[in-house]
C-alpha cells in the first residue's frame, strides 16, 4: 500500500501537466495557474484519506483544480488585478501556434466559463460525458447541451475570423 507521500508523488507525475494547461486557460495567467495547481495538490493531499474512489483520480483532481481556479477568480485581488497575459502566450495543448488550431485555442479561452469548462474537460482532458458532468456537478444531458452550444459559438467565431 502506498504512503500518502507516494500517492501524492504519483498524482503529481501523472496529472500536473494537464492540470496546468487547464488552469492556464481558465485563469489566463501562467504564474497563477502554477499556484492553482500547487494548491490543487495540497488540497488533494490533505483530503487523501477521504477520497472514496467513487470517481477517478483524474476526475477528482480536475474538480479540485476548477474549484481552486473559481476561488481565485472570486477573490478581491482578481477583481482589481490587470489580466495582461495575451491569449497567444497560453500553453495550449495544440502542437503548433499558428493557423486554425491556434485560432480555435484562443476562441475556447474566450468562451463563457460553463462552456469553456465543458470543452476543456471533454476535449482537452479526454473525459467522458459522465466524468466531466461529475466534475461540473451537472447531468450528462446538460453537459451535452453545453458542448453543442459551445461548438456552435466556436464555429461562429472561428468562421468570422
Amino acid at each position: 500500500m502506498e504512503s500518502p507521500e507516494q500517492t501524492l508523488t504519483r498524482l503529481v507525475a501523472a496529472h500536473q501537466r494537464p492540470l496546468l494547461r487547464l488552469c492556464c486557460v481558465v485563469l489566463r495567467d501562467a504564474a497563477l495557474a502554477e499556484d492553482a495547481v500547487q494548491e490543487t495538490f495540497l488540497k488533494a493531499y490533505r483530503s487523501l484519506s477521504g477520497f472514496r474512489q467513487e470517481a477517478s483520480e483524474k476526475t477528482w483532481l480536475t474538480a479540485i483544480a476548477l474549484n481552486v481556479c473559481r476561488d481565485m477568480r472570486k477573490s478581491a485581488w482578481w477583481r482589481h488585478a490587470t489580466q495582461s497575459l495575451p491569449l497567444d502566450t497560453l500553453p495550449l495543448p495544440a502542437p503548433e501556434r499558428d493557423g486554425d488550431a491556434f485560432a480555435l485555442g484562443q476562441a475556447i479561452a474566450r468562451l463563457p466559463g460553463k462552456y469553456r469548462d465543458a470543452v476543456l474537460l471533454y476535449y482537452y482532458q479526454d473525459m467522458t460525458l459522465t466524468e466531466a458532468a461529475k466534475v461540473l456537478n451537472t447531468s450528462p444531458a446538460t453537459l451535452s447541451k453545453r458542448l453543442a452550444r459551445a461548438r456552435d459559438m466556436l464555429h461562429r467565431e472561428v468562421t468570422q475570423a
